[in-house]
């Protein structure tokens, strides 16, 4: 088994300008180009902390909160929360600014997960996930949750057996 890393050897931090090429006619960033941004930024964490190629298994829900205008700034931060046997997931946040301005304001927030894998592509064991502060532990303790809900909505596990899932309704 792999040596367990800290969470914060994943921080991906990536930054891009909204330029015209990458804007829909109201000049506010295309959806379809954040989120292939924020997918390289969520897979550069992830390889950080396997070490591996991996690729993308999942979206969570990506809501759109706040327009990204022509000339903004787009800072992501992306940070692997908890790793399961081949697969990671990865938290990223999304920041627009108006650098004149002196405007920034978070515009998205998701989680992706990846799974690493082989040279032949087969997934394969990366690390676990040392959470360092509370906001780490947080996400680290609800990423099991999540994760079962994954499951549940693809078809590849059954309600009965999402145990967090059932003991989270349970507790209400």
């Amino acid at each position: 088994m792999p040596q367990p890393k800290h969470a914060e050897d994943s921080l991906t931090v990536m930054t891009e300008m909204v330029l015209p090429n990458d804007t829909n006619t109201l000049n506010n960033l295309m959806g379809g180009r954040l989120l292939h941004w924020m997918d390289i930024a969520a897979a550069i964490a992830a390889q950080k902390h396997s070490n591996r190629t991996v690729v993308t298994a999942s979206v969570d829900n990506v809501s759109f909160s706040e327009p990204i205008k022509l000339g903004n700034i787009v800072t992501m931060k992306a940070q692997v929360t908890r790793a399961f046997n081949s697969s990671m997931e990865v938290f990223i946040e999304v920041w627009a600014e108006d650098i004149p301005a002196g405007i920034r304001v978070s515009t998205n927030r998701a989680f992706y997960t990846f799974v690493a894998v082989d040279q032949s592509g087969r997934p394969i064991e990366v690390p676990q996930v040392i959470p360092d502060n509370e906001e780490e532990q947080a996400r680290f303790d609800s990423a099991l949750r999540r994760r079962q809900l994954r499951l549940v909505l693809a078809g590849r596990m059954k309600p009965q057996e999402a145990t967090e899932l059932r003991a989270l309704l349970a507790a209400d």
